[in-house]
């Protein structure tokens, strides 16, 4: 890998999560170096945790099961996570919950993010405040959550509803979905960071995997 990728193989040691792989942006072969790097940083022993190579199409998937190929590929997730197993979950519950199908890839994304960081995971589907009768038939579930998850795109309104019904923190992840007036999330992300209910904190545009994570340490035990 020479000057390309350095694993910090060290981070579950200092941090208790495992580094993430961003696979977008990287060719098949230098993410294939990785996961051998990966590989290689287990084999001597190093406690490494459970790595995630995200934002993997088919090309860099395979390219990571060509050196892990036990690992598990998560497709609407675009997602491979090595080792296979996820740890035993400890903690709260997270919860996340999808607007529309469309927003699907992004909150797979976060919810196979935090059952690897170790926590037990619920997914609510479809649930768009276009018919508000589908998420409140789901508060009871909501309100047995430690950190909810709530991934919209279009007018991005559904994690202030949420956090309206619930006293956990919400992470609020915007999508790029919508027509556009969305100027591709740019509406939704505004929407949740001017929401008017408390608890809501909000990551980037279509960042499912920071969505995860941040859940996952709020749900820490």
């Amino acid at each position: 890998m020479g000057e390309e990728y350095e694993l910090d193989s060290a981070r579950f040691e200092r941090r208790g999560y495992a580094e993430a792989v961003y696979c977008e942006g990287k060719t098949p072969a230098q993410v294939a170096a990785i996961a051998a790097a990966v590989r290689e940083a287990h084999e001597r022993g190093e406690n490494t945790g459970a790595t995630l190579f995200t934002r993997a199409d088919d090309a860099r998937a395979s390219a990571v099961l060509g050196e892990l190929p036990d690992a598990v590929h998560e497709q609407v997730a675009r997602l491979v996570a090595w080792p296979p197993r996820p740890p035993e979950p400890a903690g709260g519950l997270v919860v996340v919950v999808c607007a529309g199908t469309s927003d699907l890839p992004v909150a797979r994304e976060a919810e196979v993010t935090a059952r690897y960081l170790g926590r037990r995971t619920e997914f609510v589907a479809d649930v768009g405040v276009a018919g508000l009768h589908r998420i409140l038939a789901r508060v009871d579930l909501l309100r047995s959550a430690r950190a909810i998850v709530v991934v919209a795109g279009m007018d991005g309104a559904l994690p202030g509803v949420v956090a309206g019904l619930v006293s956990a923190p919400v992470v609020a992840v915007p999508t790029s979905v919508g027509y556009g007036a969305a100027f591709e999330g740019v509406a939704p992300l505004l929407t949740m960071l001017t929401a008017c209910a408390p608890g809501v904190g909000v990551v980037n545009i279509d960042n499912g995997y920071g969505g995860g994570h941040l859940a996952a340490q709020i749900a820490a035990p």
